[in-house]
């Protein structure tokens, strides 16, 4: 069941919410502290370090017109640097230029010393909190901060000088580092230190990435801008940002993605956290004055923003920023890595979508990214995300959604799918959305080749990556079945919801059925059809009869080679059994009689009319036939009454009851703010279950080896309580139950392919040497002609 559209991005496209990969693990830090690649132990600082380095002031296309080296105190407490100096030295010099520093810099702060200015233009720095001459290489270098004043002569092993408070090897070819150096700079990128500066394992290459120089100077505090706020900081380690409502200022980081109205943008300097998002979307209204690549800072107000309106208030909340003041500080930054889900990166919570047992998780705390998979996707919202040779789980909707699984996740189908099961509602599957690039076609069973890159969103339930970029699409071999052909001593009975079928449909339509019905069904003696509707279609005019519809259908299949099928239905009152308005959907049972079976008319029942057991002397007969069980019992308000048929099969009655139960709209998603999921649809459902079930058990009463078959879209899966009703008793045997379990789906939805259609057949039936098949040949398909499989069941009665 689907909410409203988003209207932030694109009709199909909304969005959700936070958190993101850690920047170096626990283990990392501690191999770093006891072996670095120099040879060389010593402890991190444990207050002032250099936080970044810029060599590319005033040169050709940089950003900023001078150099910089900016500090940050990581301690608690502050610390006085008069007297101390920043020097630098060629990438393999010994010769040091000093610049001379006086201050304090308080906890959490930044001190920011600008150098020599290059000969083109650019930005003004921040107002300096120390000012020198340095003209410093844009490329590679070295940089020491002294606690003294007196110039340092080394060339290589200068980090363990002594003076020497912290040290930068900048560029490949530093001849010395702490550890090894960091990548080659240029004119518009800096080296800066992770964590907003507070990142120390005193390895450079793995404490500082490359990326837009983002100066700071002692106004900015708390990890790197006014306000103390970075966007892992407004997504926090929680479902709900812990700055929901409040201002913040210039916060910092890359534009990643841009949309219709708004952005995404990320973090290149990530904390250690894995639950908290790096990434968020800035909703500025109207088409974005920014682009992929630009370096920018954002003070804004922080939101929670439910998508689908009013009728979205299962869904879960986004985190984003509105009323945004966006400045541009550079162009053509690097994009922060996209983090990779699946094998050899974050690997996905393979059965549990969420842990909270009861209520709305945004409230419930126990937030755990780790064991629980709507906290893995929400520790990702708004953040770069790839996935290699992505799995197709679920075929491309007409809304250009494509849900797809990690490689190696959960129990697979055998055609590709993943199997949703009682106690795993499969948290692997993420949905891939158009908003920002076309989604391609596929079907179950094909593979997105390569690295599949976008941003993660959230909308209709589910969260969906906005992929950048067209995936490519290498096809499986999956291909519609074939069943096998009944023999002559079979009796073939299947049952085919053919989603809304009326007169108005194209005709290619009734053909493919047709097709179907004949080639892939093999022409069954009897169908059970759901899904027909009167003749005038969805137009609510008060039509109910669907002679056309029956007349059209049957003459499709004769004209694709099958046989001349007779119909038994009763027209349901209009507007009463719910489904599409004015369709007045019903099932009918569609037969032939050149194979030795033949329909048993009682007629005399009415659409109102309730049909009952009759005992003949021993044996069972229906009252009316065809006939509607219990028409007027509340359990079929608003929903499809069950059609009973009186069939012989060479003489021997058997007994059919057609069923469509009531579907599950107005059922709480499974990635959805309340959890675990309602599904108030059930009761009635199970109401009905109990009605049929009656109804069954006064035909056996009458003989217990009675043929009796119960078949139909019942809504419902064949491990729930509906189909637990149905078998109470051993009375019925269900027997989507009776196949291994990557054979056991008849529909996919969202990714997950399950079962709501069944064949039951009673303990005689079950008794014989039985063929039972579900036919795959539309629910994985990008092209349909239903959303729903058909089966067919093989009965061997002489």
């Amino acid at each position: 069941m689907r909410s409203t559209l988003n209207p932030r991005i694109t009709p199909r496209a909304a969005r959700m919410r936070r958190r993101t990969p850690a920047a170096v693990s626990a283990a990392a830090v501690v191999a770093a502290l006891v072996a670095l690649p120099g040879g060389v132990a010593q402890a991190a600082s444990p207050d002032i370090v250099i936080s970044q380095v810029y060599g590319g002031g005033g040169n050709s296309g940089a950003p900023y017109a001078n150099d910089f080296v900016e500090l940050y105190n990581r301690g608690t407490t502050p610390v006085s640097v008069t007297g101390w100096t920043v020097q630098y030295a060629s990438a393999s010099g010994s010769s040091w230029s000093r610049t001379t520093l006086s201050g304090t810099i308080a906890p959490g702060h930044y001190f920011l010393v600008q150098e020599a200015a290059g000969a083109g233009t650019g930005a003004a720095l921040p107002t300096a909190d120390a000012t020198g001459t340095i003209a410093m290489s844009a490329t590679s270098g070295k940089i020491a901060l002294v606690t003294n004043g007196t110039a340092l002569t080394c060339s290589t092993g200068c980090a363990t000088q002594s003076g020497v408070k912290d040290f930068v090897g900048y560029g490949s070819g530093a001849g010395s580092a702490e550890g090894s150096p960091t990548g080659n700079l240029s004119n518009g990128t800096a080296a800066l230190r992770a964590g907003g500066g507070a990142t120390d394992t005193d390895n450079n290459a793995t404490d500082f990435v490359i990326g837009s120089p983002a100066p700071r100077n002692s106004s900015t505090g708390g990890g790197g801008n006014p306000g103390g706020t970075r966007i892992h900081d407004i997504q926090g380690a929680a479902r709900v940002s812990p700055l929901a409502g409040s201002a913040v200022s210039a916060v910092p980081g890359v534009v990643t993605a841009v949309g219709p109205n708004g952005f995404w943008y990320q973090d290149p300097q990530p904390d250690n956290d894995p639950g908290t998002s790096e990434g968020i979307y800035v909703y500025t209204s109207g088409a974005p004055s920014v682009a992929v690549g630009d370096s920018v800072t954002v003070s804004a107000t922080v939101s929670q923003f439910r998508p689908g309106g009013t009728g979205g208030t299962t869904n879960l909340s986004i985190t984003e920023l509105t009323a945004p003041a966006v400045t541009v500080v550079a162009h053509n930054a690097p994009l922060p890595a996209a983090t990779l889900v699946g094998q050899g990166g974050r690997v996905p919570p393979s059965a549990v979508i969420s842990g909270v047992t009861s209520g709305d998780v945004e409230t419930a705390g126990n937030y755990q990214p780790a064991t629980d998979g709507l906290d893995f996707w929400e520790s990702l919202e708004g953040m770069r995300v790839e996935i290699d040779d992505a799995a197709v789980v679920g075929p491309t909707n007409k809304y250009g959604e494509l849900p797809v699984v990690p490689q190696g996740s959960g129990t697979r189908t055998n055609r590709g799918g993943i199997l949703l099961q009682a106690n795993d509602g499969n948290p692997e599957r993420v949905v891939l959305g158009k908003a920002l690039a076309p989604t391609p076609t596929a079907n179950v069973g094909d593979t997105l080749t390569g690295a599949t890159v976008g941003v993660l969103d959230y909308a209709f339930g589910n969260f969906t990556l906005q992929v950048t970029a067209t995936p490519t699409v290498t096809p499986g071999t999956t291909t519609p079945e074939v069943t096998a052909a009944p023999t002559a001593g079979q009796l073939a009975v299947a049952t085919f919801n053919v989603e809304n079928l009326a007169p108005s449909d194209p005709q290619s339509k009734f053909d493919g059925l047709a097709a179907g019905i004949v080639t892939n069904l093999r022409s069954p003696d009897l169908i059970a059809l759901e899904e027909i509707q009167d003749n005038s279609g969805a137009t609510n005019d008060g039509t109910v009869s669907a002679t056309q519809t029956l007349a059209k259908l049957t003459a499709a299949v004769t004209a694709a080679g099958g046989p001349s099928y007779s119909y038994r239905e009763i027209d349901p009152v209009d507007g009463q059994d719910g489904g599409q308005p004015g369709g007045n959907i019903r099932q009918v049972f569609l037969y032939r009689t050149d194979r030795g079976l033949s329909f048993t008319d009682r007629p005399g029942a009415g659409s109102t009319t309730a049909d009952s057991v009759v005992n003949a002397g021993g044996t069972p007969q229906l009252a009316y036939s065809p006939g509607r069980i219990d028409p007027a019992n509340a359990a079929f308000n608003s929903s499809r009454k069950p059609l009973a048929g009186e069939f012989r099969w060479n003489g021997k009655p058997v007994f059919v009851i057609a069923n469509h139960f009531n579907s599950k709209g107005g059922d709480q998603p499974l990635f959805g703010r309340y959890q675990q999921p309602a599904h108030p649809s059930e009761s009635q459902r199970h109401d009905q279950a109990t009605v049929v079930k009656d109804f069954t058990d006064r035909i056996l009463a009458v003989d217990p080896k009675a043929s009796v078959i119960v078949l139909g879209d019942l809504n419902d899966f064949e491990f729930s309580q509906t189909a637990d009703i149905l078998t109470a008793g051993g009375s019925l045997t269900d027997l989507p139950r009776t196949l291994p379990l990557p054979e056991r789906y008849t529909y996919v939805y969202e990714g997950n392919s399950q079962v709501l259609d069944h064949i039951l057949i009673s303990g005689a039936l079950a008794a014989t040497a039985y063929g039972y098949d579900i036919v795959h040949i539309n629910s994985e398909f990008s092209t349909q002609l239903s959303d729903h499989d058909p089966q067919v069941v093989r009965i061997p009665l002489p």
